[in-house]
């Protein structure tokens, strides 16, 4: 039976809590240089399902601009880094490996950097954002009502952006608190509510412990930061179906097109009272909003010229707070840059994970399942990087033609002590478009567990091997393949209750190959994505007119 373990999932409500700045830092520095306070403006907290607060819309665009600052504000260390080394050293630091105090998942080639918008107050020009108490030298604390997971591919070809609801119920590991260093036990709360108490490194350990995706680097932005990327990048064109004048985010804004510089486009992101109020539609809004800013961010019109490329990658650095790995590492920042550079619009995906309203409370939500644990797993998945094509004297080889998983037919045989465990692969290969045609178990000799797991054909199979390249390629760890099937104790049919397709189903006389599961299988690898992850996800390149 195949046993997916439902993690409930929180779109965090806003926590509060007190972080006092270092002294000597820079929101210290900013925080001596603010002007004094405005009148209170801030508005009142909402729900998921009408008009939460602006600060809401505020931090999820905050951290979704930070996506275009770790990939594009170091684009120019391609041709002329030295132009830009001072603008590198402006970058804030902060180390938080010490903190983590959990077992970490492993890493797999892929990069994955956690995104967030940091609410505090310090810093010039935040605090007319808050409340009296956000104005004091700590700004009263931070919140972060976005958690974004960059997953840029091996191959540094792809993006996909993975928004979390903010009021996701969770389980929430033990962490440190970020401020007494005590430890604080696990509990389930609202998934912001880890980088309220336990800081960024409390919010690293509980996505790595909910999704099994390791994460490998962090980017924290604040409201400043927002601003001075836009303007940076001379200002993000929007499109609205109706005219906006909106005194809560002291916009005024006609229909159709208009060009936001930095205080516009903060306005435009707290927009609270607009179309039907609700988080999802305002959650796709700014999806659109960032995949204009990665889109210009990447443009040949900024990467080209030397003069606004530094100003942008100034504004970046300075906005912007890294892991020193990530800050000090120039080769990675090259890295990322190279990836800014090959990476077009069409390459970059913004996905909300899935999500249910939570059973305990309908202004919560818990994450769809199974269909969420497999959008993890098609990222923790994602491994393979492209081997460049061998160049010689000798003419190459006709490729032999692909073989895919809809023609490729499997039985699945038990070779370990967890009973159900053959179903469980069963199904996974079935959603993946295997045709599964049995089920089974095998008695290893003397009766102990497979360690590995194993792939075998019929030695009268003379494409066999081809069919199980295909099936291997899917299966991690790689199984090894041979000639020669094993005896199936307990032989049965297989029924999926998965969708299948007849498209491409394998030919008759097909070799049936025999996938005996060994105590090292991890999973199946996910290429084929759930409807509900489908309906969540937008690609940058077909918002360029949308109107919202």
């Amino acid at each position: 039976m195949t046993d997916y373990r439902s993690v409930p999932v929180v779109d965090s409500a806003h926590g509060r809590r007190s972080a006092p700045t270092q002294p000597g830092s820079r929101m210290a520095r900013r925080a001596a240089a603010a002007p004094p306070p405005p009148p209170d403006d801030r508005p009142p907290r909402g729900h998921r399902s009408g008009g939460s607060g602006g600060g809401q819309t505020k931090m999820r665009v905050l951290a979704w601009v930070s996506v275009g600052v770790t990939t594009a504000m170091v684009a120019g260390a391609l041709t002329a880094y030295t132009a830009y080394r001072d603008a590198f050293g402006n970058i804030n630091e902060k180390s938080v490996k010490e903190d983590i105090i959990n077992p970490r998942p492993p890493d797999t080639g892929a990069l994955n950097v956690l995104l967030v918008g940091s609410d505090t107050r310090a810093g010039a020009g935040n605090a007319k954002y808050g409340q009296k108490m956000a104005r004091t030298s700590d700004a009263g604390g931070k919140r972060t009502d976005t958690i974004i997971l960059l997953h840029l591919s091996p191959d540094r070809d792809k993006a996909r952006l993975i928004s979390f609801p903010r009021d996701s119920m969770v389980q929430i590991p033990k962490c440190k608190n970020e401020t007494t260093k005590q430890e604080m036990p696990p509990r389930r709360d609202m998934i912001n509510s880890a980088y309220n108490t336990g800081g960024i490194a409390c919010t690293i350990s509980t996505l790595e412990t909910l999704t099994g995706i390791r994460i490998n680097h962090f980017v924290e932005v604040d409201f400043s930061g927002f601003k001075n990327i836009v303007d940076a990048l001379g200002g993000i064109e929007i499109c609205l179906k109706s005219g906006v004048n909106d005194k809560a985010s002291k916009l005024v804004l006609p229909p159709g097109k208009s060009l936001l510089d930095g205080e516009k486009a903060l306005g435009y992101v707290r927009l609270r009272k607009y179309g039907d109020g609700s988080d999802i539609q305002r959650i796709k809004r700014q999806q659109i909003f960032l995949s204009k800013v990665v889109a210009k961010a990447t443009s040949s019109e900024l990467l080209t010229d030397v003069g606004r490329l530094r100003d942008f990658i100034a504004a970046a650095a300075s906005s912007v707070t890294m892991d020193p790995e990530l800050a000090n590492d120039t080769e990675r920042l090259i890295e990322i840059a190279m990836s800014a550079k090959k990476m077009t619009a069409n390459g970059v995906q913004f996905t909300t994970v899935p999500w249910l309203p939570d059973p305990d409370d309908p202004n919560r939500v818990v994450w769809k399942q199974p269909d969420a644990n497999e959008l993890f797993t098609a990222i923790k998945t994602d491994t393979e990087v492209t081997k460049p094509a061998e160049t010689g004297t000798q003419t190459a080889a006709k490729p032999k033609a692909k073989i895919k998983p809809e023609q490729v037919r499997v039985q699945v045989l038990n070779g370990t002590k967890t009973v159900g465990k053959a179903r469980e692969v069963a199904d996974m290969l079935a959603k993946q478009g295997f045709n599964v045609v049995g089920l089974g178990n095998y008695e290893a000799p003397g009766g102990a567990s497979l360690a590995k797991t194993e792939i075998h054909y019929a030695k009268t199979a003379a494409t066999g091997s081809d069919y199980a390249d295909t099936l291997a390629g899917a299966v991690l760890p790689k199984p090894q393949t041979a000639a020669g099937k094993v005896k199936a104790a307990g032989a049965q049919p297989y029924t999926s209750a998965a969708t299948t397709t007849t498209a491409g189903a394998p030919a008759k006389g097909t070799p049936v190959m025999q996938l005996v599961v060994g105590e090292d299988f991890e999973s199946v690898k996910v290429t084929k994505l759930p409807d509900s992850v489908k309906n969540s996800t937008i690609t940058a390149s077909e918002q360029k007119n949308v109107c919202t």
